[in-house]
């Protein structure tokens, strides 16, 4: 098992109860694929550096979790088409 973290970055244009489904549903898709959530860290509301969708802010998560080395490529490829996710990033993280 490999230690990852999932970089979300939500739209602020959701209602809060979106906003949660959104990280559940990323959460379910970690555990679909063999992962274990181990923290989720919100960061709230951020400015972004540049502008994305006609948004200047968005909503940041950060997932870490523990999975095998193939689930990133497939949780990558279904947090990809998640509606009001705007940007994503999967990395491995040092032991």
């Amino acid at each position: 098992m490999n230690k990852y973290e999932l970089a979300v970055v939500v739209s602020a244009k959701i209602e809060d109860e979106e906003r949660a489904a959104v990280v559940d549903k990323c959460k379910a898709l970690i555990e679909r694929f063999g992962g274990t959530v181990t923290n989720v860290d919100d960061w709230g509301k951020k400015r972004l550096a540049y502008e994305v969708q006609k948004m200047k802010e968005a909503f940041y998560y950060f997932i870490q979790f523990d999975a095998e080395s193939t689930a990133p490529i497939e949780i990558e490829s279904r947090v990809r088409i998640m509606d009001n996710v705007i940007r994503f990033l999967c990395v491995k993280q040092d032991a």
